[in-house]
């Protein structure tokens, strides 16, 4: 049985994407690694770089180039200043070196370097190599980013599956029905159990420190996007809609940080019509610092990553004003081991199945954790997070010119209205009503997914991406 923690599910990264992004950055790490491991990374003289399949076809929009020359130097997703990115980038295009995995200058023209391939690999559609030109031989190496910046270096048994390691989780879950089973035995609700499981992976206070590290970059990333004005890069000239979003529902009210803005946000007087705003704000805060290469959380996808801090963030000012960091937990770990079911029976790569498994899967993470904040059962947490995927199957992924913009970032904000509903529908449904399972939805997900045409999984061939004339936009 496949063990995923929490903290694989939500990874603190650079934007704009997770599978196009943080995954070919991770993978030059460990590339570089495994040269180190074989003793031959200091006689490496030459590297080169091939990009397959949707990694090539959106690769320039979702910075696939950026994230291969950040990896290739050495430089840390979790840690690099954002505002670093495009200063080490220059360098490397102006003078056609790059400081190999920041120990040796090696000579590197990315125009020629990376090399962009629109053949599919049959494995995955995120396929890419790195090669080592040593002494006048040339050694390649195979990964596969295969979605919320997991990296796979090959086929497998399991190859749906992605399984590289094993672990020995107290309570082992694949499906729901073996985490209901687990609740029941134990007489746990779903966070504690999930608890339990990263308690056999490392000490509670370092799962705390985390979960507080994630909480943290999320709650900067939606500060950020509300108070930063301007227009995205990428070309479509897409102007920032967070600033002028939270500026309206603010008013004059004042405040000089964080903290304060979100006490400040409790007490504006809040209407039905104006809680939809404020949620919405939030997702596309969050998505416009992914879309110019902020830092995010991946959760459980870059180009879904404002789903889940907007739901939170309703779930604090809006539902319950006394909420602390224990109801933050309980909420990212239930998210997290929502997101571990549909990937291990389905996928959470918009390159195998299209938007649903990036919006529609993260759209269920927020639904059953805000259901198990609310009082709900563990049934119903799971009746919560098939509701919200129910009404995301099929969603495809088409993003217009390549980036992760349109409709990337207003789907954010539709998830999270959707997750919140979700949630509400399942308090207010008896779990011997259900006639479709969450185990079901998983399994059709993964079905439609087989069934979607290539063109509409994030290759920017189909739907809105070749239906929009970008010199309008």
């Amino acid at each position: 049985m496949e063990c995923i923690s929490v903290f694989d599910m939500l990874k603190i990264g650079i934007g704009p994407s997770s599978s196009h992004t943080l995954g070919p950055w991770r993978a030059a790490e460990r590339w570089i690694n495994k040269l180190k491991e074989k003793n031959t990374f200091q006689n490496v003289d030459k590297i080169t770089v091939n990009l397959y399949g949707s990694l090539s076809l959106t690769g320039k929009g979702h910075a696939t180039d950026y994230a291969v020359m950040l990896g290739l130097s050495g430089k840390d997703p979790v840690t690099i200043p954002p505002e670093n990115i495009h200063t080490i980038v220059n360098s490397i295009k102006e003078t056609k070196t790059i400081n190999f995995g920041d120990e040796k200058l090696l000579p590197f023209n990315p125009e020629t370097d990376i090399i962009f391939n629109k053949e599919f690999l049959p494995f995955h559609a995120n396929g890419m190599s790195f090669t080592a030109h040593i002494n006048g031989k040339k050694q390649t190496k195979k990964y596969y980013s295969i979605g919320g910046g997991f990296v796979v270096k090959k086929k497998r048994k399991n190859a749906k599956k992605n399984i590289e390691i094993k672990c020995s989780f107290p309570y082992p879950i694949d499906k729901g029905t073996e985490l209901l089973n687990f609740c029941k035995s134990l007489n746990m609700s779903i966070s504690q159990v999930v608890f339990e499981n990263e308690k056999s992976l490392r000490p509670e206070k370092e799962i705390n420190k985390e979960l507080q590290d994630i909480w943290n970059v999320m709650l900067e990333c939606m500060y950020t996007g509300c108070h930063t004005e301007g227009t995205l890069p990428g070309g479509l000239n897409v102007r920032r809609r967070a600033f002028d979003m939270h500026k309206n529902l603010i008013g004059t009210k004042p405040y000089t940080n964080g903290t304060e803005w979100i006490y400040t946000i409790r007490d504006t007087k809040v209407k039905f019509r104006q809680i939809f705003k404020w949620v919405s704000c939030f997702a596309l805060a969050v998505n416009e610092v992914n879309a110019s290469l902020g830092r995010v959380v991946t959760a459980p996808t870059n180009g879904s990553a404002g789903v889940i801090p907007a739901v939170l963030m309703y779930y604090l000012v809006i539902e319950n004003h006394d909420g602390n960091f224990e109801d933050i937990k309980k909420f990212l770990l239930v998210a997290g081991e929502i997101g571990s079911i549909f990937k291990k029976g389905a996928t959470i790569s918009a390159a195998m199945g299209g938007c649903q498994a990036e919006i529609g899967v993260s759209s269920a993470m927020a639904a059953g954790a805000l259901c198990e904040l609310l009082g709900g059962s563990p049934e119903q947490v799971l009746i919560a997070a098939e509701i919200a995927m129910e009404h995301h199957l099929g969603l495809t992924c088409d993003p217009i010119g390549g980036l992760v913009q349109i409709p990337c970032i207003e789907r954010n904000a539709m998830g999270a209205i959707k997750a919140i509903n979700a949630a509400e529908l399942a308090l207010d449904t008896s779990p011997e009503n259900i006639k479709v399972p969450l185990d079901k939805v998983v399994s059709t997900m993964w079905e439609t997914a087989k069934d979607m045409n290539t063109k509409y999984k994030e290759t920017s061939e189909g739907g809105l991406a070749i239906g929009v004339n970008l010199t309008d936009c």
